[in-house]
């Protein structure tokens, strides 16, 4: 293997993952996973805990013993709000431990964005349980929504579980707006509607709970359902118009990405139309890959310098 060693660095709720590759190859990367999160405090995304789990898996994918890594990108969950003990700590362990020369720390985002759009104008939209919007010009960022399931994220898995579950209660209660199909799936899921604030509102993880119910809403819009195929309208037009927000004014691609679109036509289709209508400029495109493939791409940028991103201090720095 020749040319500069690129590591790529993808940390989120569901655990670390890494994608060790040359410059120019990317496709030939290796990859390894920890399942476990790097854990997080008030004091924001432990540094030395990610370095105890990254390095073993590093070292697992180097070709020999001791080789340096050129650059390195870490995306992180939460790095433009918890990522101080990243930027102050990881690069100095990196510099030590890996012999890395450049390191790019960076929000999921923005590898996101990466991942789907490379190093084009644009905006990209990642949707799970939660939802987020990022757009550049690149000559800056624009970001909308990702505020979490009671502030936002609205049209993510989170809200749509939860619109169906109102409309189950409201089914339960005799309300109008209701629907008995989806009160149906929530007591198969759930249990009796009469119990649901009791499993569902002592959970740690709420988000994920509602999120669950996510596919048996799109289940009954399938079906026919007019209650649910009304929340996956409300739902698309939530994600269009944060697509709109962040999109450059002159227009570019728009892609989708994260488990959300999944979901298939029941969402796809509203949403396409959504985005047509409110993003007359833009272009709906596929997203080429996912945040680790877009920590990887920005990693080799970095190493060839040719990075052409906007530089951030808390979305994308740059040591």
């Amino acid at each position: 293997m020749s040319g500069a060693l690129v590591l790529g660095v993808d940390s989120g709720g569901s655990g670390l993952r890494v994608a060790l590759a040359r410059a120019g190859r990317l496709a030939e990367a290796v990859t390894a996973v920890s399942r476990t999160p790097v854990r997080t405090s008030a004091a924001g995304i432990d540094a030395a805990d990610m370095m105890d789990q990254l390095l073993p898996l590093v070292r697992s994918l180097l070709p020999e013993p001791g080789i340096p890594v050129d650059a390195v990108a870490v995306g992180a969950a939460g790095m433009a709000t918890l990522g101080d003990d990243l930027r102050a700590a990881l690069p100095d362990a990196m510099k030590r431990e890996l012999g890395v020369g450049r390191i790019a720390l960076a929000g999921d985002a923005v590898t996101a964005y990466a991942g789907a759009l490379g190093q084009r104008p644009g905006a990209v939209v990642a949707a799970g349980t939660g939802m987020i919007a990022l757009g550049s010009d690149l000559t800056g960022w624009r970001r909308a929504d990702g505020w979490g399931h009671l502030l936002g994220d609205c049209g993510g898995g989170a809200w749509i579980g939860g619109a169906g579950l109102d409309a189950a209660l409201r089914a339960f209660d005799g309300r109008r707006g209701g629907s008995a199909a989806l009160l149906a799936l929530a007591e198969e899921r759930f249990g009796p509607a009469g119990e649901l604030p009791g499993r569902i509102y002592p959970r740690t993880d709420r988000a994920a709970a509602l999120a669950s119910f996510a596919p048996d809403v799109a289940r009954c819009a399938t079906d026919g359902d007019p209650v649910a195929v009304d929340v996956l309208r409300r739902a698309a037009r939530h994600i269009a118009e944060a697509a709109a927000a962040v999109c450059p004014a002159t227009g570019g691609d728009v892609a989708l990405t994260g488990g959300l679109f999944r979901m298939g036509e029941p969402l796809l289709a509203p949403l396409r139309a959504e985005i047509a209508e409110q993003l007359p400029r833009a272009t709906m495109a596929s997203a080429a890959g996912d945040p680790l493939h877009g920590s990887l791409a920005i990693a080799a940028a970095l190493a060839t310098d040719g990075l052409r991103l906007p530089r951030d201090g808390r979305l994308l720095a740059v040591v």
